[in-house]
């Protein structure tokens, strides 16, 4: 089992990311990934950097840890030629240490661009030809493709690093894990459900299995539950309607009801460190062998106190020797 850390750019600017990461690295923590975001879900959040920009900068100030996003487009606001060049680059400036996490899309950042948002399905199919496309390219010299949504016209990325990064698929659902088993070299999800890594692995699936564990740590309960609250209700709608929301103004309204006594259900709160171990647990039980914490409370430093305290000792994380 590996233990990341999200780095939430809806919420930071880029020089604080860039810091957050080095001290993730100080602390032990495995990976960092990172939202590509073009608008935050939430006016409060205030923050959307270019995610790419801030890869490339925690890659120079880092030495080990492993960099990648949580996930990005690779076929709307991004075609994937640009993404297969990016993150190319991305892994030569790590000196191999970045990843690639994928997904079909949330309307809250793909609709900037004025193209129709496509169905569900389109969008897995386009995910599909993505994919093809940016593997195509990262095996060197010119390529063309012609798909049923995108095309390629005589492209080459011309640095290449001598391995490429690996690819982890977002799946909300049965039928996307399955294409992360045939097209991906890993799964993504954001909610412990046994069922999606039972069907990446029924489709043949074997890599690495990465989920984000929400965390509201505070001196008390309902401090916590406030401050997931305030920061994390967008979740609370589901995918579903997380992935066809087109602005954050959406997400105040379809969040407007919901009280922080509703974050329960989706991130573990307060002081004690048992409970927040037990969230931990569940999405480990649940078939994830990569857990990334998310600071789902207040204060990202004070975390950071306290699952350097608390809950990297359990996990069996410890400092590395020198920081």
């Amino acid at each position: 089992m590996e233990i990341g850390f999200k780095l939430m750019a809806e919420r930071y600017g880029p020089a604080e990311l860039v810091r957050q990461a080095v001290r993730a690295e100080e602390l032990g923590f495995g990976f960092v990934e990172i939202s590509d975001h073009y608008h935050p879900w939430l006016f409060e959040h205030g923050h959307s950097p270019f995610a790419w920009s801030v890869m490339a900068a925690i890659a120079q100030a880092t030495e080990r840890i492993r960099i990648g996003p949580g996930v990005t487009c690779p076929s709307m606001r991004y075609h994937p030629a640009v993404v297969a060049q990016m993150s190319a680059t991305t892994a030569l400036l790590s000196r191999g240490r970045h990843f690639l996490g994928v997904g079909s899309g949330e309307r809250l950042n793909e609709h900037v661009v004025g193209d129709a948002w496509p169905s569900v399905t389109a969008r897995q199919a386009m995910l599909r030809e993505s994919l093809r496309i940016i593997r195509m390219l990262w095996t060197g010299g010119y390529h063309s493709f012609e798909g049923e949504y995108l095309t390629l016209d005589d492209a080459r990325v011309y640095d290449l690093p001598e391995t490429p990064p690996e690819i982890i698929v977002a799946a909300g659902g049965e039928q996307a894990a399955a294409l992360a088993a045939e097209h991906g070299d890993g799964l993504f999800a954001t909610e412990p459900r046994p069922e999606l890594v039972e069907a990446y692995t029924a489709a043949g699936g074997d890599g690495p299995r990465y989920v984000e564990v929400p965390l509201a740590v505070a001196d008390d309960e309902e401090t916590a539950l406030r401050n997931a609250w305030e920061g994390f209700r967008f979740g609370l709608s589901g995918w579903k309607v997380m992935s066809e929301l087109p602005n954050p103004v959406n997400f105040e309204a379809a969040t407007s009801l919901a009280t922080p006594e509703d974050m329960r259900q989706m991130a573990s709160a307060g002081p004690d460190p048992q409970n927040h171990l037990d969230q931990v647990r569940t999405f480990s039980e649940a078939g994830f062998d990569h857990l990334v914490l998310m600071n789902a409370g207040g204060d990202v430093d004070d975390f950071f106190a306290y699952a350097e305290r608390h809950l990297l000792p359990e996990l069996g994380i410890a400092r590395p020797a020198g920081v």
